[in-house]
C-alpha cells in the first residue's frame, strides 16, 4: 500500500520576496513626524478661522468698538464747549464700545470650546491629539492672540480719530497712549480667555455664556441696589472690582476713588484667567469626552 506523498512547499512569489536574506516590514509613503504644540496650534487656527461665528462675532466686535467710540466722540466734539473737555483724555470715549463689544470676545470663548462638545467634534480632537493638555493650550494662545490682535487694532484706531477730533482736550500721556491700547487690548484678551476656560468646564454655550455675562454686569447692578448701611464695605468692594470699573481704570477714569489703579485690573485678569485655566486642564484630564 503506498503513502501519500505531501506536496512540497512553494517558492513565495515574486511579489513577496525580498532582496537580502530577510523580509524587511511594511514601511508606509507617509511621513510619520513626532506631533508638538505646533500641529495643535495650527489646527485650532484652521478651526477658529474656518467657522461662521469668529467672523461674525469679530465683525460684530469691531462695529461696536468704533462705531460707539467715533460716534461718542463725533458728539462730544459737536455739542461740548472747550472747558467742557479740557481736562479730559480723548481716549477715554472709546470706554462705551469697548464694554459693549467685550460681549462679543466673551462670546466667542466659550463658542472655541463647547461648540466642539455640541458637535462631538471633540472627541475627532481627542483622537487626532490624545494630549488634552495641548488642546487645552492650543485653543487658549491661538484664541488670546486674535482677540488681542482684533482690540488692539480696534482701540488703536479709535484713539486716534478720537484725538484728532477731540483738538480741545489735552493730549494723553506716553503711558495713557500704553493703558488705553495695548493694556485694555490685553484685559479684553483675558477676559476672552476666561470665558474660554468657562466654556471648557461647563461644556454648554447657553450656561457658559450666562454665568461670564452674570460675572461682568452683576456685581455693579447689585452694587446699585444696596442702600442698607451695614452693607456699605460690600457695596464698595463691588464697585471697585467690577469688571467695568477695572476697564475704567485702563483710562484713568474710575468709577471709585479707590480700588484697582495703573495696571492692576490687568494683574488681577491674569491671576483670575491663570487659576481657571488650570481648573479647566485638570477637569479635561479627569472626565471623558
Amino acid at each position: 500500500m503506498s503513502t501519500p506523498q505531501t506536496p512540497a512547499p512553494q517558492a513565495a512569489p515574486a511579489w513577496q520576496a525580498a532582496p537580502g536574506p530577510s523580509y524587511p516590514g511594511y514601511t508606509s509613503p507617509i511621513p510619520v513626524v513626532r506631533t508638538h504644540l505646533g500641529h495643535a496650534v495650527a489646527s485650532e487656527w484652521t478651526k477658529i478661522r474656518s467657522v461662521r461665528s469668529t467672523m461674525w462675532t469679530l465683525g460684530v466686535f469691531v462695529l461696536l468698538v468704533v462705531g460707539i467710540g467715533l460716534l461718542t466722540a463725533a458728539i462730544v466734539s459737536a455739542s461740548a464747549s472747550e472747558g467742557a473737555v479740557g481736562g479730559e483724555n480723548p481716549l477715554s470715549f472709546g470706554f462705551f464700545g469697548l464694554l459693549l463689544g467685550s460681549m462679543c470676545i466673551i462670546t466667542l470663548g466659550v463658542l472655541t470650546t463647547t461648540s466642539e462638545y455640541g458637535t462631538g467634534m471633540i472627541r475627532t480632537t481627542m483622537v487626532a491629539c490624545p494630549s488634552r493638555g495641548r488642546v487645552l493650550g492650543a485653543k487658549a494662545l491661538v484664541f488670546f492672540l486674535v482677540a488681542f490682535v482684533v482690540t488692539l487694532v480696534s482701540s488703536l484706531l479709535v484713539a486716534l480719530v478720537d484725538v484728532a477730533l477731540l483738538t480741545e482736550a489735552r493730549d494723553p500721556s506716553t503711558a495713557e497712549w500704553l493703558k488705553g491700547t495695548v493694556g485694555v487690548s490685553l484685559y479684553i484678551a483675558l477676559l476672552g480667555l476666561l470665558s474660554l476656560a468657562m466654556g471648557s468646564v461647563i461644556r454648554h454655550s447657553a450656561g457658559a455664556i450666562t454665568i461670564m455675562i452674570g460675572l461682568v454686569l452683576a456685581p455693579l447692578v447689585i452694587a446699585l441696589f444696596m442702600f442698607s448701611s451695614s452693607l456699605e464695605d460690600l457695596r464698595q468692594a463691588l464697585f471697585e472690582y467690577s469688571i467695568p470699573n477695572q476697564l475704567s481704570v485702563f483710562y484713568s477714569t474710575s468709577l471709585t476713588d479707590t480700588g484697582p489703579s495703573g495696571w492692576d485690573p490687568l494683574w488681577i485678569a491674569l491671576g483670575v484667567t491663570a487659576a481657571a485655566l488650570g481648573g479647566a486642564f485638570v477637569l479635561l484630564q479627569k472626565r471623558d469626552v
